[in-house]
């Protein structure tokens, strides 16, 4: 027998919740073969099995919480796939055998104690009558009528019961029902309860809610704004989207490479941007993994586009789409989520107009970008324009970075930006 333990996952993560079993009880499985999907704070990871066999034992079900190193599954490397589930066939059908047989037998019973309290119903109505003291006359006008003589009042002080009083009993008017007592009226201000659905988070909204709820609570947070005009940058891309696309293998030109050019610039001239609190530490980080921000139907994950600042345009742009498609798609891993030093998220593909993004982790900011919204734009003392324009939003952590440097960095950002040509001299 062969045990199918939960896999060391990092080195912050200790458990996980079992998606969905890929494998079930009595089904056979290669070495290396994937055979559940386990969902950790971050990334969904598919457990393999070490060994080939039979899975003859499954000791979690999905839903359950796993730590790493528990014992998930058992696997038999001398069985043959379907002999479980035969074995389990034949033991329902004969337990479905018994059940009839059973049921046979307790039909039967049940007949025969039906009978029973019928004729023991008759045997004490007769020892009732027996023990009332009537005449002979009453009796039998009173088995002609069918009434029980302890239901007649006798007229005689001695209780003896006479016919007269069997004929009076059958005279009198049936009783009625008494009215049944109404049910108290809801008070007016008793309301209707209204439906609801109660769903259990899933692992990763319960992390991202954890996480965010930290982040508010042990940062300094506040977020300074400015507005972009994309004039310059739409025109550019504009001009060379198509030479771009045909020169780099189909990828397209977007605005998330220029925003990440333009965020490394920033993070070198200010470079408390660039860092993250450590205890009593401060710590500057010298690389520029920029974190992207991708909406997946499981919440928000934030893969990383590594070295930023040593990649071209193309390279950029295909790392986002790679990254973008490998989170729709569920197969981001661990190094795709891990160690970035900033972020930038796009609240404008959803059409948002402005907002306050909440730093990532441990970071000390994150950048948003918003929609693309034409806007009157004084362009001297006599003209106004309608221009594109772009609310952009720096959150940043107090503790580490002054409203300056906050300023300033998104100061940064807007220039080059509103002149792109000035970010290929940035390399």
């Amino acid at each position: 027998m062969a045990e199918v333990k939960v896999p060391e996952l990092a080195e912050s993560i200790t458990e996980g919740t079992i998606a969905s079993w890929l494998k079930q009880k009595g089904d056979r499985v290669e070495q290396g073969e994937n055979i559940l999907e386990l969902e950790t704070d971050k990334v969904n990871v598919e457990v393999i099995s070490e060994e080939a066999g039979v899975i003859t034992e499954l000791k979690a079900e999905e839903g359950d919480t796993v730590e790493v190193g528990q014992v998930i599954a058992i696997v038999d490397e001398n069985g043959e796939g379907g002999s479980s589930g035969s074995e389990e066939s034949a033991s329902e059908e004969k337990k479905s055998d018994e059940d009839k047989s059973g049921e046979s037998k307790k039909e039967s019973k049940s007949e025969d104690v039906k009978e029973e309290p019928a004729s023991s119903k008759e045997a004490e109505s007769e020892s009732n009558d027996d023990r009332i003291v009537a005449t002979p006359s009453a009796r039998r006008l009173a088995r002609e009528k069918g009434i029980d003589l302890s239901d007649i009042n006798a007229s005689d002080p001695r209780g003896l019961v006479r016919s007269q009083d069997v004929d009076n009993h059958s005279n009198q008017p049936a009783k009625q029902d008494e009215p049944k007592k109404e049910a108290p009226k809801a008070k007016s201000s008793d309301k209707p309860e209204k439906p609801v659905v109660r769903e259990k988070l899933s692992r990763r909204r319960q992390t991202i809610a954890k996480k965010l709820l930290e982040v508010s609570q042990n940062t300094a947070m506040l977020t300074t704004f400015n507005e972009v005009d994309m004039t310059n940058l739409m025109a550019l891309r504009k001009r060379k989207k198509d030479q771009f696309q045909d020169r780099h293998d189909g990828t397209r030109l977007g605005f998330m490479s220029f925003f990440t050019k333009a965020a490394v610039a920033a993070l070198r001239k200010y470079p408390a941007v660039n860092a993250e609190i450590d205890g009593e530490d401060l710590i500057l980080k010298q690389f520029f993994d920029i974190g992207v921000a991708v909406s997946t139907e499981e919440g928000l994950v934030v893969p990383i586009v590594r070295d930023a600042e040593r990649k071209t345009f193309a390279d950029i742009e295909s790392d986002i789409a790679s990254l973008a498609k490998k989170a729709q798609d569920k197969k981001l891993g661990l190094d795709d989520m891990t160690g970035g030093s900033f972020t930038i998220t796009n609240g404008g593909v959803f059409g948002s107009l402005m907002s306050t993004p909440i730093i990532n982790g441990t970071q000390a900011a994150i950048l948003g970008m918003h929609t693309i919204q034409k806007r009157p734009v004084a362009i001297d003392d006599d003209n106004m324009e309608n221009r594109p324009m772009m609310y952009i939003a720096l959150s940043y952590d107090h503790r580490i970075i002054d409203g300056k440097e906050a300023v300033g960095f998104l100061k940064t950002i807007k220039d080059l930006i509103e002149n792109p040509e000035d970010l290929l001299l940035e390399g």
